[in-house]
């Protein structure tokens, strides 16, 4: 007689979900919307990445729903801590930016999906009941996307060479920072700031100000 099948928050399951987005209406939808499909979750909010990584340390999670554009370190910061704190809790990263931009990115660092916020809400739905079964959960294109990047069809834009701090240094600049604001807000200091900014023009041959913005802004780099 074949074992029974492991049961899952999915299956109707207490589930516990951290939600981590800086927008208030954004956050209520979720939970609401979770709270309609999966009666029996609990859901905790972070409004950004220090309450997130603050809450991961807190409890085993069965999801996070992640926005890679918060105030602090950011998205991506939360998504690697994630990884280093809790290896078997899986994310979905749900956010304004295209997956053409940052989606292999996030899958790079261990995200169990990515979903554009412009998406249906069944397909969001469809994200969350696959990963709590335990699966990862990838659109059509994106699958398309990676197939490409494997099979060296695929064409980088320059910022793909970038490691995840270079790409928030650049964001932060385009955004208008100073490096003393950046180094605040990333909480390095001004010479290491000073070091990424050296690395990403290097790289990308941005090397002004405007030229970063102007290119930040071409690849939806910023919002």
């Amino acid at each position: 007689m074949p074992a029974a099948a492991r049961p899952t928050p999915a299956a109707g399951l207490p589930g516990h979900v951290l939600i981590a987005d800086d927008h208030p209406v954004m956050r209520r939808g979720l939970r609401q919307m979770l709270a309609l499909e999966f009666p029996r979750l609990t859901t905790s909010e972070a409004r950004d990445s220090r309450e997130a990584v603050d809450l991961l340390l807190q409890r085993d999670w069965d999801l996070v729903l992640l926005d890679l554009n918060m105030p602090g370190r950011g998205g991506f910061d939360v998504l690697t801590e994630a990884r280093r704190l809790r290896p078997r809790t899986p994310v979905l990263v749900l956010t304004a930016y295209a997956e053409e931009e940052f989606a292999l990115r996030a899958f790079k660092l261990g995200a169990a999906g990515y979903l554009n916020k412009q998406c249906v809400p069944d397909e969001l739905v469809a994200a969350v009941r696959k990963i709590l079964a335990g699966g990862k959960y990838v659109t059509a294109s994106l699958a398309e996307q990676m197939a490409a990047f494997l099979g060296g069809e695929f064409r980088q834009a320059p910022h793909e060479s970038l490691s995840t701090r270079e790409l928030q240094v650049l964001r932060l600049i385009a955004l208008d920072r100073t490096l003393k604001e950046i180094a605040a807000e990333l909480a390095l200091t001004e010479k290491t700031v000073g070091t990424y900014r050296a690395r990403l023009t290097q790289k990308t041959g941005l090397n002004s100000k405007v030229e970063i913005t102007r290119y930040a802004l071409q690849h939806n780099l910023v919002e």
